[in-house]
């Protein structure tokens, strides 16, 4: 049985419980983070912080312990879970309040830390053979750069991709623009060879892995481009693959049931996926044979 940490408290995540007025039950008013721990050892734990400090302020919740504070909380969750590789996940409300839509007075806000196992090294064998993806339309709302617990497009979006026999929902917009995936970024490499991903905006999520792999793209001297691409040209590209926390850089194969490119992983992913594995290896020491330094 897991631990779980709400408000000031460690417990059985049996028990584990939040009032039935909380606003994040009640109107999604909350934003999480998820991080990723190999060895026990949290990764990019700082531009988490940061990306939760953002939707937080974004949505004005104030209240929350600092970084550091959270950071030792999360160090003994972490321990309190003899954690080994597994997901962090941070989700913080407004708080609990008679219901009524606008903000109320003088609450605390919810703070939530919970861990569970995931196998990161079958990503290894995922990023060897590719898998498929499906287009959708992007019915999300506008402030997709805010990461709220309001995921029910997301939700919608990938159980329609797992029905038609994909792992992931590539999100096209009305112009035709891919803004990004139902839990992921995505990348193409273009016909021109060129490594392309949406840029930063109110339509996407800023992805921890995202701009990981950029600064990694770049120290190697390839070409990124942040520039908006279609789904024709996604047809068209050469490879086509996702990145996030539980995802770190992922060929996708096949689109809509045809192959994009030959139908394999590509040189650009299968490079970049190298890169990352040696970069989650210098910050946890985390290494899996197959897995490049």
């Amino acid at each position: 049985m897991g631990i779980a940490f709400v408000n000031g408290r460690y417990g059985p995540l049996a028990d584990a419980a939040v009032h039935v007025e909380d606003r994040g039950l009640q109107f999604a008013d909350a934003v999480y983070e998820v991080c990723a721990v190999l060895n026990g050892r949290l990764l990019d734990w700082d531009k988490h912080c940061w990306r939760l400090r953002r939707g937080l302020a974004a949505l004005f919740i104030e209240g929350v312990m600092g970084d550091a504070a959270l950071g030792q909380v999360a160090a003994r969750l972490l321990r309190a879970n003899r954690a080994g590789d597994g997901l962090l996940y941070i989700q913080v409300t407004r708080g609990s309040a008679r219901r009524d839509h606008p903000f109320p007075r003088d609450i605390r806000p919810t703070l939530i830390m919970t861990w569970k196992a995931f196998d990161f090294a079958a990503r290894l064998r995922h990023q060897r053979e590719g898998l498929a993806a499906v287009s959708l339309p992007d019915q999300r709302w506008a402030r997709c750069d805010i990461k709220t617990t309001g995921l029910l497009a997301n939700v919608l979006a990938k159980q329609a991709a797992k029905a038609a026999g994909g792992a992931e929902a590539v999100l096209v917009r009305e112009d035709g623009v891919v803004t990004e995936g139902g839990s992921t970024n995505i990348w193409i490499v273009d016909a021109a060879g060129v490594l392309r991903t949406h840029p930063l905006s109110a339509r996407i999520l800023p992805g921890v892995m995202r701009d990981t792999l950029i600064g990694l793209a770049r120290e190697r001297q390839m070409l990124v481009e942040e520039r908006a691409f279609t789904l024709d040209e996604v047809r068209s590209a050469r490879e086509l693959f996702m990145t996030s926390t539980t995802a770190p850089v992922v060929p996708l194969v096949t689109l809509d049931g045809v192959a994009v490119g030959d139908g394999r992983p590509g040189p650009v992913a299968t490079r970049l996926a190298d890169a990352m594995w040696g970069e989650i290896e210098r910050q946890t020491g985390w290494r899996v044979s197959g897995a490049a330094g």
